[in-house]
């Protein structure tokens, strides 16, 4: 056989191609690229994005370079605008201190503080590359929830927002029972297939405003906006009911799994995430000592 013949032999034909193919349609946005906030988006919709230090604030940098209120970007039936809000200091828009109003251009930096944003319109190449970096960013890889930082982020948002308005939410906890056992005897891979299928059970069961995310090894956490003690009881409760009752075969044999739910609602003494968080691991605390598989709540 030629040298020719065994060439023709292992190369592929380039197959023919009209180009990238076209990304479907996404809301503009606003990405953080330089300083506190790194990573951090937010998408311009229907309402107006506030930008600022405030827990309020649409998208949050929390540096004292940033004012509270600093700017507000609008979509005018799909011309951008951004609008300084008298902040100490000036938003700049390509490094030019804003004055008044103006319209975005896709790939404008904008200045805020110490920090610089990337406005990135709807029709950019970049914006599905930045949907893909944000997916890595807030979700778990294992579970597809939010991660621990980024539930962190949203929870120091709805809880500041639920007590200046004074509106009610409370916080689930969630704990898988003796997880460390079916780890050891049936392996790692196993484990994780029983943590995504409590993940999927609490996703199903979610509202569309509550947040459901992985906080830990086998710990997960759910927020209920507009939803008070008694409440976030039922929730946990028909969770609970839901987990025991599935189907689980880690290494192919069936498993009863359990999980053990602390619940904790906004009050006085319990006004931060911090505060919210550590009452409702009291009560995961006090449920997993009282035989575990049940729901225990902070009064």
């Amino acid at each position: 056989m030629t040298t020719h013949s065994r060439l023709n032999e292992t190369t592929q034909r380039t197959q023919l191609s009209p180009g990238p193919i076209k990304p479907s349609p996404r809301s503009a946005c606003v990405v953080v690229i330089h300083g506190e906030g790194l990573g951090r988006r937010a998408d311009i919709a229907g309402t107006p994005v506030l930008v600022g230090r405030s827990n309020e604030a649409d998208l949050v940098i929390a540096h004292k370079s940033v004012s509270r209120e600093h700017c507000q970007i609008r979509d005018d039936d799909g011309v951008y605008r951004i609008r300084d809000l008298g902040a100490t200091n000036t938003t700049c828009v390509n490094d030019v201190p804003l004055e008044g109003e103006r319209a975005l251009a896709d790939g404008d930096r904008i200045t805020i503080g110490e920090s610089i944003l990337k406005f990135i319109s709807r029709d950019s190449v970049e914006a599905s590359y930045h949907e893909e970096i944000y997916q890595l960013a807030t979700h778990d890889a294992l579970t597809n929830l939010y991660n621990r930082r980024h539930f962190i982020e949203i929870a120091d948002k709805e809880i500041a927002r639920a007590m200046r308005h004074l509106r009610p939410l409370s916080l689930c906890i969630i704990d898988v029972d003796l997880f460390k056992p079916v780890n050891d005897r049936y392996g790692h891979i196993s484990g994780d297939d029983v943590l995504r299928q409590i993940a999927d059970l609490l996703r199903r069961h979610a509202r569309g405003d509550d947040l459901a995310a992985r906080i830990g090894g086998e710990e997960f956490a759910l927020l209920l906006p507009e939803c008070d003690v008694a409440d976030a009881m039922l929730f946990a409760n028909r969770l609970r009911e839901t987990v025991a009752a599935a189907h689980f075969a880690p290494g192919g044999e069936p498993q009863r799994i359990t999980v053990s739910v602390g619940v904790a609602s906004l009050a006085p003494d319990r006004d931060t995430r911090p505060a919210l968080m550590a009452a409702a691991d009291a009560a995961l605390y006090r449920a997993k000592s009282e035989g575990r598989n049940r729901v225990c709540a902070e009064s």
